[in-house]
């Protein structure tokens, strides 16, 4: 058992150290070939897309990971983990539908219409569900509790789901990523390899977080 808890603590680094590689990337992918980023008011429809990517990638996705990570990479009483694990979801969570509220209105502004790729449906459905089970783990885990054997019997479900959920952000991700390669031709230039490299990066992140829930602690 103690060469699964030092497993699991480099397990719990190294996606940290994506979550800083992942964060640099799409933030020079943004601010320097991208134009920029306007929150939601701007004569330039671009810069209120560009918080699309920006919301979903950095606060949806990485902050979940985050949130997923806390209970093997946080130390502290149970509780207190509890509330760090809801306080960052929340976060995920208000950046998630923020970030879909910026891509309707740069959709509403230039004239496109709305949900009709596999990436857009993929992405209703991971925000969707994220908003269920956070209203569901709120409720049954936070205030006012479900009874002991109640908790029990739904951790292994709320885990599952939790990791279905976490994992469709990512797939989400990453069709929308190939979806703008596509869009805007990018071939053979920095800006693809900035996009390819965050593509991988974001897998690898997926791959060490998942490994961070089967990893026990001690």
């Amino acid at each position: 058992m103690p060469g699964f808890q030092v497993q699991a603590t480099s397990t719990t680094v190294f996606a940290h150290l994506l979550l800083i590689a992942i964060t640099t990337l799409v933030l020079v992918w943004l601010l320097h070939f991208r134009e920029g980023v306007a929150f939601f008011k701007s004569s330039n429809p671009i810069k209120i897309f560009n918080l699309h990517p920006l919301l979903m990638v950095i606060g949806f996705i990485l902050v979940g990971g985050e949130a997923i990570m806390a209970y093997k990479s946080v130390p502290g009483k149970k509780r207190s983990l509890k509330v760090v694990h809801l306080v960052l979801h929340l976060i995920a969570l208000v950046a998630g539908v923020l970030g879909i509220v910026a891509v309707f209105l740069y959709k509403n502004k230039v004239g496109l219409p709305d949900m009709y790729t596999l990436h857009s449906w993929l992405g209703m459905s991971a925000i969707c569900l994220f908003g269920s089970q956070y209203i569901l783990g709120f409720f049954a885990y936070f205030f006012p509790g479900a009874e002991k054997s109640t908790r029990g019997r739904l951790l292994p479900w709320h885990r599952f789901m939790g990791m279905v959920i976490f994992l469709l952000a990512v797939a989400t991700a990453e069709t929308g990523l190939v979806q703008y390669f596509e869009a805007v031709g990018l071939f053979r230039s920095q800006e693809a390899l900035i996009l390819n490299f965050t593509g991988l990066l974001l897998f690898l992140f997926a791959v060490f977080v998942s490994l961070s829930v089967i990893l026990p602690i001690n």
